[in-house]
């Protein structure tokens, strides 16, 4: 994928997606801004984790999915037919509800996606080396693991593994993350530290989370996306979101009306 400049990370206009006959995405025109920490919050079953999995297409592994509409990644349409599938998840990369490592050691883990998208090209042991320490310092796991690199990944406690599955994600140079519930599987501390990871990584990297958290989008975004019944309701900054909300659906959702 080219990467035009410009100020949105991602683009939607005219989203329409259905699983089968079920319309589960409807009319979804969203601007999402470069460099910031955007959180969507709704209801479940309001369509965030689908568009979360729409902005790097693999919803479509699902087999029975149709969508209309467009969807840009720093202004190229990742629906054009020259776009490779296997570029725009290196450029949109993805962290799940629960930490996924690799079956491998905590180096290996890494550097999984480094070498698979470098291909043939060979990569010396010292680049290696600094491609693995880079990341790990990135995501503040580098002390902890440096002197046990070889180690199997799923020895790490569930905080240090989720770490771990964004360091994976670092070495490929992704320009948007997305992240899926990333602290539903950990403990407050843990949740602590995803969150000052995410202000870390915030500016080099365009950072979209769903959360069901409504205070965790409080904390750890600076815009958000108001979802229900697969609609953009309201696309705010958080304060203004939260303390202002333009729309009754919002101020109910937020005070706990319903949802």
């Amino acid at each position: 994928m080219d990467k035009p400049t410009g100020a949105h990370a991602v683009e939607t206009n005219g989203l329409n997606l259905w699983y089968g006959d079920f319309q589960a995405l409807f009319d979804i025109d969203l601007k999402i801004k470069k460099g910031l920490i955007t959180s969507m919050i709704g209801p479940s079953g309001c369509g965030k984790t689908t568009f979360l999995r729409a902005v790097n297409r693999i919803v479509e592994r699902l087999g029975y999915v149709r969508t209309t509409g467009s969807v840009s990644v720093l202004g190229q349409d990742i629906y054009d037919p020259r776009v490779s599938k296997v570029q725009l998840r290196k450029e949109v990369g993805m962290v799940f509800q629960r930490p996924n490592p690799l079956p491998l050691s905590i180096k290996d883990n890494v550097l999984f996606s480094h070498r698979v998208h470098r291909g043939k090209t060979k990569v010396s042991r010292a680049e290696e080396a600094e491609v693995l320490e880079k990341a790990l310092t990135e995501v503040l796991l580098w002390d902890a693991v440096k002197d046990r690199l070889n180690d199997r990944a799923v020895s790490l406690s569930l905080e240090e593994q989720q770490k771990l599955c964004i360091a994976r994600l670092l070495p490929v140079k992704p320009d948007v993350i997305l992240m899926d519930e990333p602290c539903s599987a950990l403990d407050p501390a843990g949740t602590e530290a995803v969150e000052d990871l995410m202000w870390e990584l915030r500016g080099d990297y365009t950072i979209l989370i769903v959360t069901h958290n409504m205070a965790q989008a409080r904390r750890a975004s600076e815009e958000t996306i108001f979802m229900l019944l697969g609609k953009v309701v309201e696309h705010r900054a958080t304060d203004d979101l939260f303390f202002t909300p333009e729309h009754q659906e919002t101020a109910d959702y937020i005070e706990g009306r319903y949802g």
